[in-house]
């Protein structure tokens, strides 16, 4: 799989001219300027706080366990929103009801960025029942979203040339640990039975997921939730799963699990005893604070679960040791 990228300065989709509107250089006697960073989903957000670092303050909009594609923003999110001096965002129609609102930010003085924006159109899968949008869950492939940063770090340069070198170290250094985790996330998959290679799951968003890693990937629902499963979908996967005696299928963290439990029981009423491997972070990170609240700790967390359930071998803690672990009790054992 090969990522082509188009000019950064080109494909960032910077909609305002920013540099020159807000000064970064303190005046005397005051403390360094904070930029206000307003992101959208918890994947875009730690991934700006990694970036940023010390010089930024950075404000999530949709929260752990919270579906993006049916999120529409509030007076409040909106007025966060305004009062950003940067704004990022997934793209892709992820955050299909908030495109108003990001509209409206469009129109100020200030960055509003697509993080996918960069990425080539050949990439992108193009599942044939999202209405000729492109599937925007594009996080799950770590080298795919690694090369999102990139985006990211150009539009901090510009917005602070005063900081643009730590920007840029701060990137390098995140993205060393992205190509770790995207290690990881290849060997654990690989050690699945080749018969057992199968992830399911309540609806498409592991794509990507599965063509990078190479996994066969079924769901009850198709790329967005907005849809609703219907008898003929619980049906097919009963069918399918019948046939494979896949030993586990999966829920997610941010999406309604009923349908995942109507397939297990029309696999029961077929005597045929299939498991619910357990729950993966889909289109929102785990609680803030914990390690699965990080990109890094997401992603580990599913690659982790899923080889786990399905017969692969996979550390118990995950990549870093840190999976489950309560993080108060960690510091205390440092």
């Amino acid at each position: 799989m090969i990522v082509r990228l188009t000019k950064i300065a080109l494909s960032c989709l910077v909609l305002a001219t920013f540099v020159g509107c807000h000064s970064t250089a303190p005046a005397a006697g005051s403390s360094p300027k904070k930029f206000r960073i307003v992101a959208t989903t918890g994947m875009v957000a730690d991934m700006v706080k990694e970036v940023a670092g010390t010089h930024a303050d950075v404000t999530c909009l949709i929260g752990s366990g919270v579906d993006p594609h049916l999120f529409k923003a509030t007076r409040h999110d909106v007025k966060q929103l305004q009062e950003a001096d940067a704004v990022f965002y997934s793209g892709l129609m992820l955050e299909g009801r908030m495109q108003d609102a990001l509209q409206q930010v469009n129109r100020s003085q200030r960055p509003v960025v697509a993080v996918t924006s960069q990425l080539d159109k050949s990439y992108l899968r193009s599942p044939p029942e999202f209405e000729g949008h492109y599937d925007p869950h594009v996080w799950m492939d770590v080298s795919a979203w690694s090369k999102c940063v990139d985006c990211v770090v150009e539009t901090l340069a510009k917005t602070d040339p005063v900081h643009s070198d730590e920007y840029r170290q701060n990137a390098n250094g995140y993205q060393a640990k992205l190509s770790k985790l995207n290690d990881y996330v290849k060997e654990v998959i690989e050690s699945i039975p080749a018969s057992q290679r199968v992830l399911v799951t309540a609806h498409d968003a592991f794509g990507y997921f599965g063509r990078a890693y190479g996994i066969d990937v079924r769901s009850v629902q198709g790329v967005t939730t907005e849809s609703e499963a219907g008898v003929h979908d619980v049906n097919r996967l009963v069918d399918f799963l019948v046939d494979r005696k896949l030993p586990a299928i999966f829920v997610e963290s941010s999406v309604n699990e009923k349908n995942i439990r109507a397939v297990i029981e029309g696999t029961e009423s077929r005597k045929v005893k299939v498991q619910i491997g357990g729950e993966l972070f889909s289109d929102a990170m785990g609680a803030e604070g914990t390690y699965e609240g990080t990109y890094i700790g997401m992603l580990d967390h599913n690659a982790t679960q899923i080889a786990r359930a399905l017969g692969g071998t996979a550390p118990e803690k995950g990549l870093n040791g840190q999976l489950g672990v309560n993080p108060h009790e960690s510091k205390r054992g440092q």
